[in-house]
């Protein structure tokens, strides 16, 4: 799951090795933004580990239910009426232009996309 948000741009998987333990690893492109996760809404986010050769630099693991409860708190916090302009005075508007470079590119999907064929979700039995 990609997450843009006003504190950091983040992508949450479920690795082999979080099955077990009930972890999910959020990986970021930015150190920075995985320190304000933590400090702002996701306390229990494990050390934060770099990797030169990994997609994502910086990566760290955290309980499924605290990432869970921190996304439900950074909904919570939603205060504003246009994403851009709060990620402009979060984090600068050199971040603002780049997720508006990600928006132009999602915004063609609305005026060329053909309908796209989407898998239904099996539930557990």
């Amino acid at each position: 799951m990609w997450l843009m948000t006003p504190v950091g741009f983040f992508s949450v998987v479920r690795k082999a090795v979080d099955i077990q333990g009930k972890t999910l690893t959020v990986r970021a492109r930015v150190r920075e933004d995985l320190e304000a996760l933590k400090t702002e809404y996701l306390p229990e986010l494990g050390e934060i580990q770099e990797s030169a050769v990994n997609d994502y630099r910086f990566r760290a693991v955290a309980p499924q239910e605290a990432v869970a409860q921190a996304m439900a708190r950074l909904v919570n916090d939603l205060d504003y009426d246009n994403f851009k302009n709060a990620v402009a005075k979060r984090q600068g508007q050199g971040r603002a232009d780049v997720y508006h470079d990600v928006w132009s590119v999602l915004y063609g999907l609305q005026r060329t996309a053909a309908p796209v064929k989407r898998r239904v979700r099996q539930s557990a039995p």
